[in-house]
């Protein structure tokens, strides 16, 4: 069985082979028309490789999807275990605290 990344590169990928399936085309079509090698595309799509930002624009705009839709839903909680759950909120209001 195949390594994953972590849960939101297995979603992702998910996402980005449900779209190119629905279109009928091939990972080596994708691979083609995004300027991405297709065993990186498989990858991506097994969920072994999370996407860099500039890969994930290139497969959307390929298959004329907006690349919010791969993220949507996605949270840091979705790549593992996190050491905190601090947000710039959080540290504002807490420096404010600490100010007061």
């Amino acid at each position: 069985m195949p390594k994953i990344h972590s849960a939101a590169a297995a979603e992702i990928g998910r996402r980005i082979r449900d779209a190119r399936q629905e279109l009928g085309i091939s990972m080596e079509d994708l691979g083609e028309l995004s300027e991405i090698n297709w065993t990186t595309i498989g990858k991506i799509e097994r969920g072994a490789s999370s996407p860099t930002v500039e890969s994930l624009v290139r497969i959307a705009t390929a298959l004329e999807i907006d690349a919010g839709a791969f993220l949507s839903g996605i949270t840091s909680d979705d790549y593992g275990r996190r050491s905190h759950r601090l947000t710039a909120r959080d540290f504002i209001r807490a420096r404010g605290e600490l100010g007061a």
